[in-house]
This record gives C-alpha cells, sequence and structure tokens, in this order.
C-alpha cells in the first residue's frame, strides 16, 4: 500500500534538466526559512511488501520519494540507534524527500546490533536501494542516481555510517545523529575518509556525550575531508532524530548539507555557515567555505526578551507587529503556546525550568526559565 502526505511549503521549483543535480546561478529561493520546513513536493513511501528487496543484514525498510521530479534523483539511507526501531529516525522519510531527496530508512536484525553489524546492514541496503533503480514495477524504475547516495545513523548507526564511508569512497555525505562509536576503539584510522560529514551532538547527552563521540570522532576525521560539528544546546541524544530539533535547525543544517555535497548546490552553503542559534558555545566548528556570496540570511535576532533568565512573565522590545502569531517552543521542537501577540509581555509562568524559544516572525530568541 501506498502512503501519501502532502508538504505543503515551497523550496524550489523543479528543475527541467535530466539530472536532478545542479548548481544554481540565482539562490533567491534558498532561504533559512525554505530549508527549515517541508519543501515543495508532496510526498510517497512504500515498504517491502511493496517489492523492495529484503536485505539479509537488515530488517524492514521503508522509501520515501517525492513525486513529480524530473531527472534523476539523489538519495540517504538512515539507520537507527541501540536498541530502537527504524520507527525512531523516520520523521527524516517525508522531510527529506519533500526537498527532493529519496529516503529510505531501515531497522536492525537485532536491536542490539552494535556498531560493526549497522554498518553491515547499510552496507546491504545500499543493494537493495540501487536495485530500485533497475526493479521493473518499482516507483523509482529509471528515477535514481545510484552514483549519489548518502548515509545518515543515529547513536550506533551514526558510527555504522562512518565505518563504512572508511570502506567505501562512493558515498557522496554522511549525516551523523549524536554518533556513537566505543571511546576505547576510536581511531584517526578507524575514520580515515573523504566523505563530508556533518556530526550532530547533545549538549546533555550522557548517552555519547560530545566530548567523547561526536567531539572526538570529529578530531579524528581527516582535517581535508569537508566536516562539520553542532552541539545543540540542552539536547539530549535523540536531539536528531528529527529535523524539528534545535528548533528546527537540525533540519535546515541536515537538508543544507545534503544539497552541498549530495546535490552539489552550493546555493546551500552559506546557510551551513550561519551559525544555528541553538548551538552551544563553542559548539559549532568548521572546515567548509564558500565560494558563492548571496543575501539569504533572512531573520535577524532584533527582537529582545526581558528578563532573561525569566520567572513569571516575559517582555519583548523591537520590532513588534501586533496580531501576528507567535510560539514557544521547547528545546525538542515541541509548540507548548501558540497566540496572536496582543501585548508586549508574554505569560511564561506554566513553563518549567529550562530552556524554550520564542518564534515570532522568523526571529527566534532563546528564554531561560527560572
Amino acid at each position: 500500500m501506498i502512503i501519501s502526505r502532502k508538504l505543503i511549503f515551497t523550496l524550489f521549483a523543479i528543475i527541467p534538466v535530466f539530472s536532478f543535480c545542479q548548481t544554481n546561478s540565482d539562490c533567491s529561493d534558498v532561504t533559512i526559512s525554505s530549508a527549515t520546513v517541508n519543501g515543495s513536493y508532496t510526498v510517497n513511501s512504500y515498504l517491502e511488501s511493496d517489492g523492495i528487496r529484503d536485505g539479509n543484514d537488515y530488517y524492514g525498510s521503508t522509501i520515501y520519494y517525492p513525486e513529480n521530479t524530473s531527472g534523476l534523483l539523489p538519495s540517504i539511507i538512515i539507520i537507527p540507534g541501540y536498541a530502537n526501531p527504524q520507527l525512531s529516525i523516520q520523521t527524516w522519510g517525508p522531510f527529506l524527500a519533500s526537498h527532493g531527496i529519496v529516503c529510505m530508512t531501515i531497522g536492525t536484525n537485532n536491536l542490539f546490533d552494535e556498531v560493526i553489524d549497522r554498518k553491515e546492514a547499510l552496507q546491504d541496503a545500499l543493494i537493495s536501494l540501487k536495485a530500485e533503480h533497475i526493479r521493473v514495477g518499482s516507483i523509482l524504475f529509471n528515477r535514481l542516481d545510484t552514483n549519489l547516495i548518502a548515509l545518515g545513523g543515529w547513536s550506533m548507526g551514526g558510527g555504522g555510517a562512518q565505518l563504512l564511508a572508511a570502506e567505501d569512497p562512493n558515498i557522496k555525505a554522511i549525516l551523523a545523529f549524536c554518533p556513537w562509536i566505543d571511546p576505547t576503539v576510536v581511531s584517526p584510522a578507524l575514520l580515515n575518509h573523504n566523505t563530508p560529514i556533518l556530526f550532530f551532538s547533545g549538549q546533555i547527552d550522557v548517552v555519547a556525550p560530545p566530548s567523547t563521540h561526536a567531539d572526538i570522532q570529529y578530531n579524528y576525521t581527516p582535517s581535508s575531508t569537508n566536516k562539520l560539528r553542532y552541539e545543540v544546546f540542552g539536547g539530549g541524544h535523540t536531539i536528531a532524530n528529527s529535523p524539528v530539533g534545535g528548533f528546527g535547525e537540525v533540519g535546515r543544517m541536515g537538508v543544507s548539507w545534503l544539497k552541498k555535497y549530495l546535490v552539489n548546490d552550493s546555493c546551500y552553503c552559506p546557510l551551513l555557515l550561519d551559525t544555528p542559534t541553538t548551538a552551544t558555545n563553542p559548539g559549532y566548528e568548521t572546515n567548509i567555505n564558500c565560494s558563492i556570496s548571496t543575501n539569504i540570511v533572512e531573520y535577524k535576532n532584533d527582537l529582545i526578551i526581558y528578563p532573561n533568565p525569566a520567572n513569571n512573565t516575559i517582555s519583548l522590545k523591537g520590532i513588534l507587529n501586533k496580531n501576528n502569531l507567535y510560539q514557544i517552543i521547547s528545546i525538542d521542537g515541541k509548540v507548548l503556546k501558540s497566540e496572536v501577540l496582543k501585548t508586549s509581555k508574554i505569560d511564561v509562568s506554566f513553563l518549567k525550568k529550562g530552556v524554550y524559544f520564542l518564534d515570532y516572525e522568523n526571529r527566534k530568541i532563546k528564554i531561560i526559565k527560572n
């Protein structure tokens, strides 16, 4: 059965060329906001029961794909972490597909598979995904660019993605979500690859603390490899399991990384160099450069909140358009309050002690609640 989900936000027009990959000369449609929300494509998905090859080294798969596209499509395979099912990372599927990137999510034969098992699962899934391009009757028959495939993984899955990249130079990009590799075995030799890699980590992650996992892995990745490290303020081990993590900036960085290094669209490079407002200090680090100059960063923090830290009420100072919607959102992207702004004061007494974000007209301000 095919499951449909209509996604309504616009990113860019369908590219009328034989290859889906291109470098745009006009970057006006590429903005922080457009990369943070769902893209322009309607998304469908299908399962192994619809004919996808059933690989021996993984358990179950789902393929999300964009409709109404022309040219061959790039793709990514994402695997979950230790003791977690495919469902734990599946929100990336419709998000990336809405931006024109086929996303295959897989499960593991055993929830407790180790890093090496997850590497082998991804390796087997590569065979299954590529087979969809030549399988008569597949929805993606003759629609995949089998030379443009990325890998993603959470926790041990992120470790497995890196190990496979070290073996397979054909992998074009990696998204590592709070990646875990045994600190006693990780080494520069283990992570010696040239695949561009984006490391997500959570500041308060107790399962894979950044200082002993993502940070070390970033440092052990060769300096000649394009790499970026983004530690999310107040984030735990699941902060990057969904594109809404870090107030949506996890999604923005993830899709921008794939657009830059998988699709080769240079318009997205400046979005990667715009430090996320949810990044810790010094939790953002990269060695990449952008060769184009474009005016795409569209929101400014010209809105002041005080007092901050706050107790029961916050006041807003800056450019205010009354009767527009504001939202208070948790660090994991949940909307806790959504109202029309009527005065410059907002009640936050209902919030528990912690970190939140105010979203108002694409202006995002961190709130610390006492």
